[in-house]
């Protein structure tokens, strides 16, 4: 099959049956040649990117329900039209082809007529909606109830800055013993000291990260800037116990251990078997010891109470800080999601707390943007648990003892992390 078939494939696996962008199109290019692999990883990519701009264009040019495999036909050739630097002619024509490709010879006139239409409207297509809102929603493609979440929080124009933000560049950093130095100076591509974290490089292109033998003997590894400040933000933990709550895929356990240069007993919990063993193979080609079970941070284990002076719950949420560069999350997201999460995340914090030892420290950490899941709940747990208090963080960006991190303000992903000491 070539890229665009393989493209379609792959898309409509994401939008109608919920698979994972980032592992479906890993799937797809792996199959290709580099070219088409790149053809077929932006035609996903920017389709998800756009999707609800794309539907609201199709809506007027494409009256009435159409069939899941013909929508996803007609959305790739809205993105090559509209998004990417395809010309009109061979937009249109691989558009008809491939619905030709897929058994449905008697809608390539239909698939041929939208496409043109849309082709011709260029400097005429439909407006926005007047509706702030709906507006937002429509033009940045994020689904309503973020939009309104969001400008109710931030504001209309604040919130626009954040939808709008470009896609974060890809970050990585060195695992002890290796320096950020040596690793800059052996990346195959420039890259940028980031500005919050001394560790934290931006590349300023591609490469086959996974496949370079650094990477492998584990000298450096893919972490976001503000993954790693919600380390960070536990303090000297040197010679200390600690636990990470949510441990996999394992990138702040190791980078726990690479701050306390390996002098760190470390704990990790993690729910699911494959994702513990996600993060014992991440640990392993990192060298970090740690001891890993599989264990719901939920549930209380005796074993445990008081034992450790920093415990981190980067807890479950709703990804919405990682919206720009994750753009399938947006559809797979609704607030029901966000309620069942809020409980979630209250059971791992309530239990978790436990584990920290009189004058220790628990961080609380989401990626997320949502008042629900971060401000609202340290502020419940501080009120039900008089035995901590707030304290602030040793990161260097001004904070009470919390902090949401936004991508349009602080060039990072968007991050929640608090900090609270246990004093009795």
């Amino acid at each position: 099959m070539n890229a665009r078939r393989q493209a379609l494939d792959a898309l409509c696996d994401i939008t109608d049956r919920g698979a994972y962008a980032n592992l479906r199109v890993k799937q797809l290019t792996s199959s290709l040649p580099e070219r088409e692999a790149k053809l077929a990883a932006a035609l996903v990519y920017h389709t998800l990117d756009h999707l609800l701009t794309i539907d609201y264009y199709l809506s007027h040019f494409a009256r009435g329900a159409q069939k899941p495999v013909i929508r996803g036909i007609l959305r790739l050739g809205v993105c090559e039209l509209l998004y990417l630097s395809t010309p009109a002619h061979a937009a249109v024509s691989e558009s008809v082809s491939l619905t030709r490709e897929v058994g449905k010879p008697a809608l390539a006139g239909f698939v041929n007529a939208v496409l043109r239409g849309i082709d011709r409207s260029r400097d005429a297509l439909p407006p926005f909606p007047e509706e702030p809102v709906a507006r937002l929603s429509v033009q940045y493609s994020y689904p309503e109830w973020i939009v309104r979440e969001w400008a109710d929080r931030f504001g209309e124009a604040q919130a626009e800055a954040l939808l709008s933000r470009p896609a974060s560049p890809v970050e990585v950093r060195a695992q002890f013993p290796f320096a950020r130095e040596e690793l800059q100076a052996a990346l195959p591509v420039p890259s940028a000291a980031n500005r919050w974290d001394e560790n934290s490089l931006s590349l300023s292109g591609g490469f086959d990260i996974a496949a370079h033998p650094l990477f492998i003997e584990g000298r450096f590894t893919v972490m976001g800037e503000s993954a790693m400040l919600a380390c960070r933000a536990l303090g000297d933990m040197a010679g200390k116990r600690v636990l990470d709550a949510c441990a996999a895929p394992g990138g702040k356990s190791a980078y726990l251990a690479h701050l306390a240069k390996n002098d760190i007993h470390l704990t990790c919990f993690e729910l699911h078997a494959h994702r513990k063993a996600l993060l014992d193979r991440t640990l392993a080609r990192l060298r970090v010891s740690a001891e890993t079970l599989e264990k719901d941070a939920s549930v209380f284990d005796p074993a445990f109470e008081r034992a450790f002076d920093g415990v981190l719950v980067d807890a479950p949420c709703s990804g919405l800080g990682l919206l720009g560069d994750k753009p399938d999350i947006r559809y797979s997201k609704s607030e029901a999601d966000v309620l069942t999460l809020v409980g979630i995340q209250r059971g791992i914090l309530e239990t978790c707390a436990r584990y920290v030892r009189p004058g220790g420290v628990l961080v609380y950490a989401t990626c997320t943007i949502s008042r629900r899941e971060n401000e609202e709940q340290v502020e419940a747990f501080l009120r039900a648990h008089g035995e901590f208090a707030p304290e602030r963080m040793p990161i260097p960006i001004e904070n009470d003892g919390q902090i949401q991190l936004l991508p349009h303000v602080h060039g990072t992903d968007g991050f929640y992390i608090a900090r609270m000491r246990r004093c009795i």
